[in-house]
This record gives structure tokens, sequence and C-alpha cells, in this order.
């Protein structure tokens, strides 16, 4: 604590004394990732002052585009905790196949995913990109773990949080009791709890989509977006806000501060290519689901609850549609109405 202040680590120490037989490594763990989130806050604040953006000349996994600092930041989180002994492995976006912990150091009983940057393609514009993680218990071979040892339902995180590199560098965490938020004091370079407790408001008066996409939307989607681009004047009785910034961290942080929706549906152009949705589950869906839903909201496809699904690969993709409670259930109704009819 700093002058009445509660830093992160304090926070998180005073979380593990609640648990019985806790051993520190998972609070040890999460420094480690406070600390790669630091060095990444300062890659992106400083930007082209040294080199690290545009285009890096290669892709992904999924056959994206990388930029500079996709690499350097994915590099940066694996060097970051692969040294401490408390992780079994690692899994990340930007690589195809699990990270093996190096042989000369120890393995923990725990496994991290993460997307190192999302929202990346916003970094050459100066807007607001994040980091996403998720930590799960490793079930299987802690020594040798494998592909499946990752692939778990989003129930069984014991830890999802973002870092949002804005006008404030902010950490936000569950641990399955509640949604805390910190932000990064640059004076003292420690994250500070400045967002205790955050809730989603049930109702709002905000979604945010892709509009560009709309000739490809399912139509209970696109039932839903006319609904409240009639505003006032349609059967919603009240005007909307659209919003869309192309960072799922800036967006979900939205939504926790005041509220609102969040689309990334299943589309008709996706179907057609045998695509299954657009963002990874397992990366991005399961632990902003994760902090959705302990912040009183609520996370789906459209057609089930999205810490339910039981993963079939690393890189899986699904539809997200999270945010204000009432709003994704009315989504939601929209979907189950569409899909009896459609059977009917």
């Amino acid at each position: 604590m700093r002058d009445g202040r509660i830093t992160i680590t304090q926070f998180i120490i005073e979380e593990q004394r609640r648990i019985k037989d806790a051993t520190g490594d998972f609070t040890s763990l999460l420094n480690d990732i406070v600390t790669a989130c630091k060095e990444i806050s300062n890659l992106v604040n400083h930007g082209d002052l040294i080199g690290v953006l545009g285009q890096a000349g290669t892709e992904n996994v999924q056959g994206e585009d990388q930029k500079k600092l996709d690499i350097i930041t994915n590099d940066v989180f694996l060097r970051s905790n692969e040294w401490s002994g408390h992780l079994a492995a690692m899994a990340s976006e930007e690589m195809e196949e699990i990270s093996h912990i190096p042989s000369q150091y120890p393995r923990g009983k725990y496994l991290l995913t993460f997307d190192p940057l999302d929202g990346s393609s916003n970094t050459d514009v100066n807007v607001s990109v994040g980091t996403i993680f998720s930590i799960l218990r490793c079930q299987g071979d802690c020594q040798n773990p494998a592909t499946g040892d990752f692939l778990q339902p989003g129930t069984e995180q014991v830890c999802a949080g973002y870092a949002l590199y804005g006008p404030s560098t902010m950490m936000v965490l569950t641990t399955g009791n509640g949604v805390n938020g910190f932000t990064l004091d640059q004076n003292i370079g420690e994250f500070i709890l400045t967002h205790p407790n955050l809730t989603i408001p049930e109702s709002t008066q905000e979604f945010a989509i892709n509009a560009s996409k709309m000739r490809f939307w399912e139509p209970p989607v696109k039932r839903y977006v006319d609904e409240c681009l009639s505003g006032s004047a349609g059967d919603r009785d009240e005007d909307f806000n659209m919003r869309w910034i192309a960072s799922m961290v800036a967006e979900v942080h939205r939504i926790l501060i005041r509220g609102g929706i969040f689309l990334y549906p299943l589309d008709e152009k996706m179907k057609a290519n045998g695509g299954t949705g657009k963002l990874r589950l397992m990366y991005e869906a399961n632990p902003m689901s994760f902090i959705v839903e302990q912040a009183g909201g609520m996370s789906s496809t459209g057609r089930e609850r999205i810490m339910t699904i039981q993963p079939d690969g690393l890189h899986q993709r699904v539809p997200v549609i999270l945010g204000s409670k009432q709003e994704v259930e009315r989504v939601v109704d929209y979907h189950k109405q569409h899909d009896a009819d459609a059977a009917a």
C-alpha cells in the first residue's frame, strides 16, 4: 500500500490469503504477467520513437498480416513467463502450436493462453489496444503437456484479465470473485486499484458492431440492430448510439465502465466460407466472457453460453455477443425465435 492506495501486488496477496493452503505460485504468476504488460505498455507508448510500428511482413497462424508489435509483444509474454517455474506451457494467438517451457526451467501447474496485442491494426493510428490473458490449471502431465490439456471450457478458468493501453494503462482482473480494475501509475511503476468491484449496468443505450458487414448478418442480428437504429420512433422507444473501435479490449472496457453490448456475430459470408465465427475462443472469447459474467453481464454466441463450449482446437473461432444482460438476452431470444421458425 502506498499512501493508502492499494497496489495490484498487495491486492493479489490479500486474495491469496483468503485461500486455504495457497502456495503463492498463482500470485507469483500474476506478478510475471503484470511485468509483461508493463513492458508492452512502454513499447506501445513509445511507438515510432523506437521503430516498433508498421507491418512485419509475416502472417500468423490464421493467415493474418502481422504487425511488428504482434511479434515483439508475443516474445515479451513468452520471455516474462517461461522462467519462473509456475507454468507447464503457454499458447498464443500468434503461434500455431503450444509453447513448451525451455528445458533449463522448472515446470509448474498452470497453463497460460494469451493474445499479446489485441487490436494491433490500431497501433499505426494511435488508437487503444490491449493484451488479453487466461490462466487454466494443468490437469494432465504437467512435465510434458500437450495441446489437449489446453482444451478446457471457459468455466475452468482460474483467472482472466486484460491490459488496456490507452490514455492511461489499465489492468482488469477476475479470479472468480468479481472484477477489479487497476491503473498504472507511471511515476512509481505500479498498478493501483482505481476501479474496485466493477459491474455492468443491466440495460444500455449503446451497441458496438461492424456495420460494414450488415449485408451478411443473420436475421436475428439484423432485427436487433434495426430496432436500435429506429430509436425512439421504433419499437424500443429509445435512442441508441453505435460504437466501433476494432479493438475488443477497448470495446469490453467501455461496457464495463458504462454498459453496452458488443456483437461480432456469425454471418452468411463466414458460413459460406466454412467459418464458425471471427474471434478466438481460447484467447479472446473465453477470458472476456469470464470478466463480463463476473461483472454481472452476459456472454453468448447467440445460441449458447460461450464459457460452456468444449474447445476442439487451440485456434477455434466463435461468434461473440456480450455485455449488458438485458440486451444480450434480447439478441439470444431473437436467435431462438428465428431458429424455431426455421425448424418449423
